[in-house]
């Protein structure tokens, strides 16, 4: 495969947990090389070392914990610097949970909004629920396990306990599960949460979107769109 020939090829590779790397390149009898860890509290040290690596010709590959690096990962801060020193950054496609779970919602893709991790706080959590309540796309997140309650109880309440939402459970691995249903059905079925999740949330309905909308013009007092209706109502404040 390509990717276990560029970590063969590779002179030091960057990654989160190096121990977990190991553990990978063990798996498929790559010679270990360098291994340099990169995470948000060593970056600034390390990106002075990576550069001077690649200043002086080699080959760097950098892997993610779970997923694809750089997506919603510290890599992300990694690759702009590189790229900045003019640096060629070549992707070598792998797993990711995003795809991977909205390839089997049953939802239309063609259009989705990634907020990456929700907020750890309720209130903050809240707010940003309610103002992509009414997208008419999927939402998708993701989510630890010891907040997964908690968010999916924020989504009951913000969004309905019938919202439909399709859940990933370690995707990609080796326990990996998906669950279909409502947002009150997932609140029963995840009672004790382990592992990582991805969370797809289903649109609004159009109907019920419809519904939403008018209740907005009757509580703002909007003029109707009807233009008999803004006919009847100027004639009637006619004055005599």
């Amino acid at each position: 495969p390509l990717i276990t020939e560029h970590l063969r090829k590779a002179t030091a590779i960057v990654a989160e947990d190096t121990r977990t790397t190991r553990k990978l390149l063990n798996r498929y009898e790559i010679p270990v090389p360098v291994l340099i860890s990169y995470f948000a509290g060593n970056r600034k040290r390390r990106e002075p070392q990576i550069l001077a690596r690649l200043d002086a010709g080699n080959d760097l590959a950098l892997v993610s914990e779970a997923g694809t690096p750089g997506i919603n990962d510290p890599g992300s801060e990694l690759v702009r610097v590189v790229s900045a020193a003019e640096f060629e950054v070549v992707a070598i496609p792998g797993p990711s949970a995003v795809p991977t779970l909205l390839s089997v919602s049953g939802l239309p893709s063609d259009q989705y909004t990634f907020v990456g991790f929700l907020p750890r706080r309720t209130g903050e959590r809240s707010r940003l629920l309610g103002r992509l309540a009414e997208l008419e796309w999927p939402l998708v997140a993701f989510e630890s396990p010891h907040r997964l309650r908690s968010t999916l109880a924020d989504l009951a309440e913000v969004l309905g306990d019938d919202r439909l939402i399709i859940i990933g459970r370690e995707l990609t691995k080796r326990y990996e599960e998906v669950f279909r249903g409502s947002v009150g059905d997932a609140v029963k079925r995840f009672e004790r949460p382990r592992g990582e999740f991805t969370l797809v949330i289903a649109p609004l309905e159009k109907a019920e979107r419809r519904k939403r909308a008018l209740a907005k013009k009757v509580r703002g007092g909007t003029e109707p769109s009807d233009p008999g209706q803004r006919r009847n109502r100027r004639s009637r404040s006619t004055p005599a």
